[in-house]
């Protein structure tokens, strides 16, 4: 009698929890990888690049209000140690993260996002063990209510009986279990929870373990930081798993094309190209059908949308105007990029450095960096915090390299990369006009001991 009316909840609660096709993808603590976590730049940034959903944190301040941070001590994010829970709101909104931006309330977010109804956020309740903060999920209800977001968030946590109580003061709000160990998942749980949220591991290592969960009608989310194994992204899509919560939103999102098919998605943002040699345009993206027009360097563009054709993303750029999207950046703006477009740049190290087809280390490497050997840049793409380079021998990571020749302190490039702001500034650059693994030539004493004579009487 039990199970089946545990069964009957979950299958009631399943039919509340109703998504798109395909799968979401959830922007963990916004776009972290471009943009500092939890800002409002982060979100909007998210957002542009295909996130379905942000993930943010809560914590409650001592005076009563839920503040966006994902730790309860800000000093990773703000550099002093300051508890949340310890300081009213009036103080901790003056504080400031890497971007000037203040720390902020759920309010505020809500407040920002209410007139964007395609913006939706998954938050997470962070709670003791001892399920403390008591009064965090009336709070939270209260301001969902407030700014009529119930049908623009999904709430997750580790904390079980938060969950049960959201599950009785906002029923049709859905609710993500968030677990490490499956042990922690039970008949119980499931009776108040919509979804799953589990680890990457524990899905790999347990494959049947989503289909049962599908099986008992919850939703089966995953979290990994998904940045680097094409392998697992595969393995998790062909498995039918209805959320990725990743820092790196923009391929999610590539993912989700390519398992919905859909070829086209919206852009609507301004950008630049960022090319040494102009690219031509394009007709037709699909058949790739070139004109007679081309973008050239700084070139601004708006890309109105963007096409995914055979492999390739273009960006349309007009009505009937496409252009290769690898060198046109959402994100840069040239100030940051001039003081080191005519530097050359190096391999630091003794061993090669790898190149990839595109910049993306999914796309396949291409050819080598060798080292004592200077290289021009060609192009640049992504952001900041996540630079990608074009050499003649294919795109490289801008972390991996040296920049060479900003050695003159009265030049234009100098003086341009002084004035940067540190935030955008590129902090691998060689201090000294040597390659830092060239050899140095070993001489025997004779040969030395000349050297120093025709120095000390000037025969040189």
């Amino acid at each position: 009698m039990k199970t089946s009316r545990l069964y009957f909840l979950a299958l009631f609660f399943s039919l509340i929890f109703i998504f798109e096709s395909g799968f979401l993808v959830i922007g963990h603590r916004g776009n972290p990888s471009k943009y500092p976590e939890e800002t409002i730049q982060s979100d909007n940034s998210a957002f542009a690049d295909g996130a379905d959903y942000v993930e943010l944190d809560l914590h409650v301040s001592k005076d009563n209000v839920l503040v966006v941070s994902h730790d309860r001590d800000l000093s990773r994010v703000i550099g002093s140690p300051v508890i949340v829970s310890q300081n009213n709101f009036s103080y901790l909104n003056t504080l400031k993260q890497a971007n000037g931006e203040s720390i902020i309330s759920l309010d505020q977010l809500f407040d920002y996002y209410k007139d964007k109804p395609n913006t939706k956020f998954l938050l997470e309740t962070k709670k003791t063990k001892h399920n403390s903060p008591k009064n965090m999920e009336e709070l939270l209800a209260s301001s969902i209510k407030k700014y009529h977001m119930q049908d623009r968030v999904m709430i997750h946590s580790f904390s079980a009986p938060s969950l049960k109580t959201m599950s009785q003061l906002l029923p049709d709000v859905p609710r993500i279990f968030i677990v490490g160990s499956l042990q922690r998942i039970n008949f119980d749980v499931l009776s108040y929870v919509n979804g799953i949220n589990i680890s990457s591991d524990l899905v790999t290592q347990n494959p049947k373990l989503i289909s049962q969960l599908h099986a008992l009608h919850q939703k089966v989310f995953v979290w990994a930081e998904m940045n680097e194994s094409p392998k697992l992204w595969n393995w998790l899509i062909n498995n039918d798993v209805d959320g990725v919560v990743t820092n790196f939103p923009a391929r999610g999102y590539k993912y989700k094309l390519a398992k919905s098919g859909t070829k086209k998605y919206t852009v609507n943002k301004d950008g630049i190209y960022f090319g040494r040699t102009p690219t031509g345009v394009s007709v037709n993206p699909y058949l790739n059908v070139k004109t007679s027009k081309q973008i050239s360097f700084l070139q601004p563009v708006h890309v109105s949308s963007a096409v995914i054709a055979s492999g390739q993303t273009f960006y349309q750029i007009g009505d009937t105007e496409f252009v290769p999207a690898d060198l046109v950046s959402l994100d840069l703006q040239p100030e940051w990029i001039l003081p080191y477009w005519n530097l050359s740049i190096i391999n630091p190290t003794q061993n090669p450095i790898f190149t990839y087809n595109k910049p993306d280390r999914q796309s396949g490497k291409k050819a080598q960096l060798m080292p004592n050997k200077r290289y021009k840049i060609l192009g640049v793409s992504g952001g900041v915090n996540d630079l990608w380079l074009l050499t003649d021998y294919g795109w490289v990571k801008s972390s991996k390299i040296l920049y060479y020749g900003l050695f003159n302190k009265n030049t234009f490039a100098y003086k341009n990369y002084r004035k940067l702001d540190p935030a955008y500034r590129q902090t691998n650059v060689a201090l000294f006009p040597y390659l830092p693994v060239e050899k140095v030539p070993i001489k025997n004493f004779w040969s030395t001991y000349s050297d120093v004579n025709a120095v000390i009487f000037n025969q040189r």
